[in-house]
């Protein structure tokens, strides 16, 4: 815990127009767990790293606090602390931008076969998603392939393991907004597991998540009936506004690839992780479990593993870096979004709150030479422009509407009914090879 509350203020230095601070309130069930219990462990929460940005936990009176007003009655008395938020889906394609403009090249939609030790190095045999393979060499080898971290290790490497990860499946809905202001909500339930309602993309929130043991393909993992059921009932037993599955306008499911702790619950299975090194020949380092908030310090301590093996004695830099976009004046957005108000006052306000958050000061590079809402082209979808897709296609390897709506921002929730019908259409017109310059893209 300690490790992640650090690193969390080391992440809001990062990239401030995608990372920012959020206040959790906390109702109180008095018959779940005592006030003076709660109270305790906030404070622990407090003092167990130093804090710069984030203020202090405090005891509320949610009968007067504005966060009040949407809950449920029975909810007199509560707690508030912070945390930060942060897009993941921009935070993933950042890191690679950034390695991209260090050297890196960065292969999207491509599998490694296997690889071998062949005389001191690696070879490694890459698959392309239309077939086409490559092989490459390499001083070492990360495997960070998270939930497939083990069966890489048993089909595609010579090296074996005594280490194994859990996959535990987390599912979350989106429903129409149950309440208006910038707090989030952490609820307890009576089964001891948490349930989370975050306000998300303006006009929604997000309910989220559910922990269920996991034996499939982490790929195909969705949600299931129940689970949906289960989150519906956290709502309706918390707030005022209700809601039923057929409210939700959509839903994710992801696989965490948990260290295996030997746990008989999977709310208990730990979050932390574990390096594994093999170094008989060239060095192959693995990675088991972890987390998203200790993702920059994991990276740390593997460089720091393989670095003496391969004569590297760089100093760690990552820390005090930002990555793209984030280098804002003085660290804050609230500024940054006023400059960029001033210098592109043709933008309609509602894209240049987005553009901003979603590039930074990477939006001079996306808006270069524009002198009105005309110059960026053919307004594709709502608040979608040709612009933004052809810099999206050139910079940030999107190849297709849902790289486009989903992984590379939320549009797809704002998006009319046929709009990924409407997007693969434009970019089939607009880039009829798809082609897939790895060569150029990103660097």
């Amino acid at each position: 815990m300690r490790k992640a509350l650090e690193e969390r203020e080391v992440l809001l230095g990062l990239a401030p127009h995608i990372m920012w601070p959020l206040r959790f309130v906390m109702p109180h069930d008095a018959h779940l767990r005592p006030a003076w219990m709660i109270r305790a462990g906030l404070l622990l929460y407090d003092h167990l790293a130093r804090r710069r940005r984030l203020p202090r936990s405090a005891a509320i009176d949610l009968r007067r606090h504005p966060a009040g007003v949407p809950l449920d009655p029975r909810f007199e008395r509560g707690f508030i602390y912070s945390d930060g938020w942060v897009d993941d889906s921009r935070l993933v394609v950042l890191n690679a931008l950034d390695a991209a403009k260090r050297g890196a090249l960065v292969l999207t939609r491509t599998r490694c076969v296997r690889i071998e030790r062949q005389g001191g190095r690696w070879s490694a045999l890459l698959e392309e998603e239309g077939g086409v393979r490559r092989t490459v060499e390499a001083r070492a080898v990360v495997n960070a392939a998270g939930p497939w971290v083990g069966r890489f290790l048993t089909e595609s490497t010579p090296v074996r393991s005594g280490r194994a990860v859990r996959l535990v499946k987390g599912s979350h809905i989106v429903v129409p907004r149950l309440f208006e202001h910038r707090f989030a909500y952490i609820f307890q339930n009576v089964d001891r597991r948490i349930v989370f309602a975050l306000p998300y993309e303006r006009e929604f929130t997000l309910v989220g998540t559910t922990e269920v043991e996991y034996a499939g393909e982490p790929a195909a993992a969705h949600i299931d009936p129940d689970e949906v059921r289960y989150l519906c009932a956290t709502v309706n037993r918390c707030f005022v506004r209700k809601c039923s599955p057929e409210d939700v306008v959509w839903t994710y499911s992801g696989v965490r690839p948990l260290l295996d702790d030997e746990s008989s619950d999977p709310s208990s299975v730990t979050r932390d992780y574990a390096l594994e090194l093999d170094a008989a020949g060239a060095p192959l380092l693995s990675v088991f479990g972890g987390k998203l908030t200790t993702y920059r310090r994991l990276a740390e301590e593997a460089v720091d593993r393989l670095a003496p093996i391969l004569g590297c004695r760089a100093p760690r830099w990552t820390a005090q870096a930002t990555l793209p976009g984030g280098d804002l004046p003085g660290g804050s957005f609230a500024v940054f979004l006023r400059s960029v108000a001033r210098r592109y006052p043709w933008l309609p306000h509602p894209l240049s709150v987005r553009l901003a958050r979603a590039y930074g000061t990477r939006i001079d590079e996306l808006l270069d030479g524009a002198r009105s809402l005309e110059d960026l082209g053919e307004e594709v979808l709502p608040q979608l422009h040709a612009r933004e897709i052809e810099f999206l296609w050139k910079t940030e390897w999107a190849r297709t509407s849902e790289d486009i709506l989903w992984r590379r921002s939320k549009l797809g929730l704002h998006a009319p009914p046929d709009g990924l019908k409407r997007l693969d259409a434009w970019l089939a017109a607009r880039f009829p090879s798809r082609s897939r310059d790895f060569a150029t893209c990103g660097v």
